[in-house]
């Protein structure tokens, strides 16, 4: 029986394409930075995000923080939404590493982040921390893949810069918010002096991601990556998966469509509930009323052959990618029937 992944877009396979391009991928050692396959990943990744410059890091993790390292001084505060990836996924690395304090609030990355933004902003007061960093993230992950506007990245970016302040953007699925919002992504990544973006969510490479922003500011990031373990000599091979991912940006928009089909039947099913208008992307939040917990959910699912995450005792995450094909939403939809027909 074929398991059907919806815990994440990280568990994709790479394909025959990708596994070629990676044997055949011409390398050398990118910590004198003479692989060729990393160099040119690099500037397609700079050129797709309108940025001078790219650098290529194991991880959005790794990404997030080297940002947050080469933005900010220790000492100082990172205003962040409470929800966001590097608050509650990237293992307090800010506080670990760069000695700064995390400034979480909440409702930042809602269409009223300009005004929570405003809030946020403290006085210069003996006792407080200097702001060092504004992040934002899009699509929003905890949100359930919700897409911020260009609009009001804006807003918030050009507050931040009547302030001088950097903006730091975690667009580990800039990508998908660029497809649902049918702009092209620099329509985002003009509101912010860096952005990380992923090749292994979504994009189907096994791992990587890019780090895009001004030359001085990639060149300060370069010793950050470095001073963390990121020089990966022979990188080319994974560079090489990285580049055939990028033509994957054209199809994320089949994902959303099953995301979308598959949240809409499950809606209609008693016992769930789907806030659909937060479908935007192929993350999609279910919730459950009572009659069966989370926990127990995930465990049917599994003896059906269909794996997902808890994300509370009630709720869930199913996501959809390039592995999940119509046919796999159909036959999820079935399974999920049968299990809250039987609850």
């Amino acid at each position: 029986m074929r398991v059907i992944d919806l815990r994440s877009d990280t568990v994709t396979l790479p394909c025959d394409k990708m596994r070629e391009a990676m044997a055949n991928a011409a390398v050398g050692d990118d910590v004198y930075g003479e692989d060729p396959t990393v160099n040119e990943l690099q500037v397609k990744a700079a050129q797709l995000a309108g940025k001078e410059a790219a650098l290529f890091v194991p991880s959005g993790t790794a990404g997030n923080l080297i940002a947050v390292l080469t933005h900010s001084e220790r000492g100082q505060e990172v205003i962040l939404d409470k929800e966001g990836h590097i608050y509650y996924y990237e293992v307090g690395s800010a506080a670990m590493f760069g000695g700064v304090q995390l400034n979480t609030v909440a409702g930042l990355l809602s269409e009223n982040g300009p005004e929570v933004l405003a809030k946020a902003f403290r006085p210069a007061n003996l006792h407080f921390p200097p702001t060092g960093l504004v992040c934002m993230e899009n699509t929003f992950n905890r949100g359930g893949g919700t897409v911020m506007s260009a609009k009001t990245m804006s807003k918030m970016y050009n507050m931040c810069k009547e302030r001088n302040l950097n903006v730091h953007l975690d667009g580990a699925r800039i990508f998908h918010a660029a497809t649902a919002s049918g702009v092209n992504v620099k329509e985002f990544t003009r509101s912010c002096d860096s952005v990380m973006f992923c090749l292994s969510k979504g994009l189907g490479a096994p791992v990587g991601s890019l780090l895009a922003g001004s030359e001085e500011f990639i060149a300060k990031a370069l010793r950050y990556r470095k001073a963390l373990g990121g020089g990966l000599r022979q990188a080319g091979i994974l560079a090489a998966a990285g580049l055939v991912a990028l033509e994957n940006i054209t199809r994320l928009s089949e994902d959303h469509v099953n995301a979308g089909r598959l949240a809409q039947a499950l809606n209609d099913l008693p016992g769930l509930e789907i806030d659909l208008n937060s479908v935007q992307t192929n993350i999609i939040s279910v919730n459950f009323s009572g009659q069966i917990t989370a926990a127990e959910f995930v465990q049917k699912m599994a003896e059906k052959g269909v794996k997902c995450n808890a994300t509370g005792p009630y709720s869930v995450r199913l996501v959809t990618h390039l592995n999940i094909s119509g046919s796999d939403v159909d036959r999820a939809i079935s399974i999920i029937e049968n299990i809250m027909k039987q609850s």
